[in-house]
Parts: structure tokens; C-alpha cells; sequence
């Protein structure tokens, strides 16, 4: 069993969003490729965003520090510390509204299997 505080590692991956050119940083804490589950986290400074793009299966932003915002489509939604946010299966962005850090939790759908 591993153990990992999401509280330090939030600390740390802000304070390297800071120092980055792009404002932001991410650290994978769970999963991967050769995993359905895929747990990252990511700090963006104020003003820095995700830009659009579309979630490769289900998936929930979690506000560990902050406050972001949430934008598919016309529709947005503003999370703050402690919040969670469903990500919508549409196109969407996410924008840091403040310093802000979420653990972003992925379930990847699963490829179409290919016939022999």
C-alpha cells in the first residue's frame, strides 16, 4: 500500500507552476497507461488554463486549493477548494480563477477491440 499526501504534493506542484513559463504543473499520482483509473495532479497559477479538449472517459475534477472554472460550451462551473466538479462528456477548458491546485480522476474508456 502507498501513501501520499495530497496536501505536500499540491504545495510543491504549485510552488513549480510559479517557477514554469506555462504556469502550471501536473504529477500523475495514480494509473497510467496501463491503467483504466488515472489520477493526476495539477496546479495552475491565476489566468492559466487547460484549453479545450475532450476527456478520454469519465471524469471528476477535485478542487484541493483554489478556486477554477469549469467551461463546455455555453455552460460553466465554478468549483473552490473542497468541491468536486463532474467533467461533462463535451469539449471543455479549465481556467484557474485564483493559484489553484485539483486532483483531476479519470476513468478511461476502455479501446474498441479489434477482431482477428
Amino acid at each position: 500500500m502507498n501513501k501520499i499526501s495530497l496536501t505536500a504534493l499540491a504545495r510543491e506542484q504549485l510552488a513549480g507552476a510559479g517557477r514554469a513559463a506555462s504556469g502550471r504543473s501536473a504529477q500523475t499520482v495514480y494509473g497510467g497507461h496501463e491503467h483504466v483509473l488515472r489520477q493526476t495532479l495539477i496546479a495552475l497559477v491565476a489566468g492559466q488554463k487547460l484549453d479545450e479538449h475532450k476527456s478520454p472517459g469519465e471524469a471528476t475534477v477535485h478542487v484541493l486549493h483554489g478556486r477554477v472554472r469549469l467551461i463546455a460550451g455555453h455552460d460553466s462551473w465554478e468549483g473552490s477548494t473542497g468541491d468536486l466538479i463532474i467533467v461533462p462528456d463535451s469539449r471543455h477548458s479549465l481556467e484557474a480563477v485564483e493559484g489553484s491546485t485539483i486532483l483531476l480522476t479519470v476513468a478511461k474508456s476502455a479501446s474498441p477491440q479489434t477482431s482477428s
